[in-house]
């Protein structure tokens, strides 16, 4: 992967978090990690390619998008007879989610070496947006996994955790040196699954749980019941009836509440 990347004089850039992974038997490992296996798969940032060819192998289609138009003679060259795979060259954030499933054109699972300024917003996406994803599998800084699957009442815990937990179920897969990396980063890495296959839980009104779960953590330093105030307009005898009906105590905080209880709360809210 090095040698095509000199050859095409390509150079790192940090504007993308590029960080490219060496090892290919790790490769190998995420790919079957993602459960590819003669499945659609998206992957997002192709990158080199090192992680798009290993997915191809397992998978019957891959569509992988990246954002470096420079990587494209690149991708030509380390994807050459790949022919279950097509490359997009373009920013997935500013997709439209239903149009790309529409391509997929079934369930899918996703791969993805994620670079930190974009993990939030990719893996919201997800959350927050698909219908036909069942699998995530992606590559994360190690104290990014640890929030996604964090546990309520702990420091880690946030509003990502339960958007993941209301649809499907998180854990660590493995753990990555950062010297399996080109560059090599400042921090070790983890390998992330989400699968919305099981676990997850629904509720009433999908926006009102969005709400709810922003209000719980806007200010952690602040009760659930003043942020309930000041987020929904509520009088402190309503919120602390909400709670009540949760048999929550008044002084509770947001982060003490486990993703199912945001759940209940969402639902009262919502009437």
């Amino acid at each position: 992967m090095e040698d095509v990347l000199k050859k095409y004089n390509f150079t790192f850039k940090k504007r993308y978090g590029q960080n490219f992974i060496t090892d290919l038997n790790l490769l190998d490992a995420i790919a079957a990690d993602a459960g590819a296996e003669g499945r659609r798969v998206l992957e997002i940032g192709a990158g080199a390619g090192a992680l798009t060819r290993a997915l191809s192998k397992r998978a019957e289609r891959v569509l992988a998008y990246e954002i470096d138009p420079a990587l494209r003679p690149v991708l030509a060259e380390t994807l050459a007879g790949c022919e279950n795979t097509e490359v997009v060259f373009r920013d997935f954030l500013r997709e439209d989610m239903a149009a790309v499933e529409r391509e997929l054109g079934g369930d899918y699972v996703v791969a993805a070496n994620l670079p930190y300024y974009v993990t939030t917003p990719v893996i919201m996406r997800f959350a927050e947006e698909s219908e036909g994803c069942r699998l995530l599998t992606v590559m994360v800084q190690a104290e990014v996994a640890d929030r996604l699957c964090a546990k309520e009442g702990t420091k880690e815990y946030g509003a990502i955790t339960a958007a993941i937990a209301r649809r499907g179920t998180c854990k660590i897969l493995r753990q990555v040196s950062r010297n399996l990396f080109t560059p090599r980063p400042n921090v070790d890495s983890a390998v992330v699954q989400l699968d919305f296959r099981t676990g997850g839980f629904s509720v009433k009104d999908e926006e009102m749980f969005r709400r709810t779960v922003r209000c719980a953590f806007q200010n952690r330093r602040k009760t659930l019941k003043n942020n309930l105030m000041s987020a929904f307009s509520l009088t402190r005898e309503s919120a602390e009836e909400l709670l009540a009906r949760l048999e929550l105590p008044a002084d509770v905080r947001g982060e003490a509440l486990s993703p199912h209880c945001l759940g209940a709360l969402s639902d009262l809210l919502s009437e």
